[in-house]
């Protein structure tokens, strides 16, 4: 982990705090309204677990628990990243923002384990930074303020990991869930639907808990509504949009991948990109060097650009790189086909066969077409 150590950059529409293993850790603008309600709510609390604070005492061991809730919500994300990197999943970034915390892995699981051990990373770092603020406390002498800052910790650390494990997504509990449903059916879009209606269900007992203290003239029914009402709104959002990303990454009953590949065409890499263009015919074309390595898949906007100033250029001038991400296996299930397809910016893909010969060429447009065509999309 490097941190910096003078001027922190904008990322991402936040602020730059450090890299971890090339992950930038960005505090979005809206942690500072959440950091500033804690203070304003919290302030008056601290008088009564500290008899005898005055105002300036008071707002300082607020603000401390603002950004010690900010430090236990980091630690949590942190331990999604680093599993996620130890298992090969990249990790677009991290942020901090009004709400807690997000990591953004990059590449879905493919495992139903993955997924799980993920999830659980985060909640057990706030578990056992939870368990070691309370063997602390067993020691400090209370009534202080180091007493109260390891007590804030504590209870920081097991809030986040008690509301993480609630059993819906897009919660860490909802995504063990859907990690133990895939574990027994084999489809991680049943798994998903689970959790989406776990989290649905969080949403709705999180409304029904702030309306009881709004009936029960509860002394912090206000607070709690509004904090009950933004946190289902965020559960709401999130369970959607799990549910709106696996239907898009899924693959319609009766639909072969045979269905949308095209034809693949073989062509010496220094044929003539006018004379390629016109064998394509529709097909996807692959071009080969005189060595037997292929040099790339005709892009053919560009390959007409080349031909309208140039049309005995050789075609390989018009070659788009063939990548790992770019080679689909044709007996790969059409639901981690379509996922890649989705994660890979590439337009076109070379499918192969078991022997590693090419059958067929993907274009991104066809099978979004097949997709719509099948209601998925």
């Amino acid at each position: 982990m490097t941190g910096t150590t003078h001027q922190l950059p904008a990322v991402g529409g936040g602020l730059l705090l450090f890299r971890y293993s090339g992950v930038p850790v960005v505090l979005a603008p809206s942690w500072w309204l959440g950091a500033l309600a804690v203070v304003v709510f919290y302030t008056p609390l601290v008088g009564t677990l500290m008899p005898g604070a005055d105002m300036v005492t008071s707002v300082l061991l607020a603000a401390a628990f603002a950004v010690l809730l900010g430090a236990s919500v980091l630690a949590h994300e942190l331990g999604h990243c680093v599993v996620a990197l130890k298992l090969g999943l990249p990790v677009r970034r991290l942020r901090l923002f009004l709400l807690g915390g997000l990591s953004e892995i990059a590449k879905t699981p493919r495992r139903p384990g993955h997924e799980g051990v993920v999830a659980a990373a985060g909640p057990a770092v706030s578990i056992a930074l939870a368990g070691v603020c309370g063997l602390a406390l067993l020691v400090i002498p209370s009534g202080g303020p180091v007493w109260l800052l390891v007590l804030e910790c504590a209870f920081a650390n097991t809030a986040v990991a008690v509301f993480n494990l609630l059993p819906g997504l897009p919660l860490d509990g909802g995504r063990m869930v859907r990690a133990g449903v895939w574990a027994v059916t084999g489809r991680r879009g049943a798994g998903t639907r689970a959790a989406v209606v776990g989290g649905w269900a969080v949403a709705g007992l999180l409304v029904a808990w702030a309306l009881w203290g709004v009936l029960e003239q509860s002394p912090d029914r206000w607070l709690r509504l509004g904090v009950c009402v933004l946190t289902a709104w965020f559960v709401v959002a999130g369970a959607s949009g799990e549910l709106a990303a696996e239907q898009r990454r899924g693959w319609p009953e009766g639909l072969l991948l045979s269905d949308v590949v095209r034809p693949v065409l073989q062509l010496p890499a220094e044929s003539p990109v006018a004379d390629a263009l016109a064998a394509a015919a529709g097909r996807g074309v692959v071009l080969v060097r005189a060595d037997g390595v292929a040099a790339g898949l005709l892009d053919e906007v560009v390959a007409r650009e080349l031909a309208a100033v140039s049309p005995f250029a050789p075609a390989e001038q018009a070659a788009e790189p063939i990548r790992p991400e770019s080679v689909l296996l044709a007996s790969e299930p059409g639901e981690e086909i379509a996922e890649r397809v989705l994660e890979t910016p590439s337009w076109q893909f070379v499918v192969v066969d078991d022997e590693g010969r090419p059958s067929g060429v993907l274009r991104r447009e066809d099978l979004h077409a097949a997709l719509r065509a099948h209601g998925t999309r």
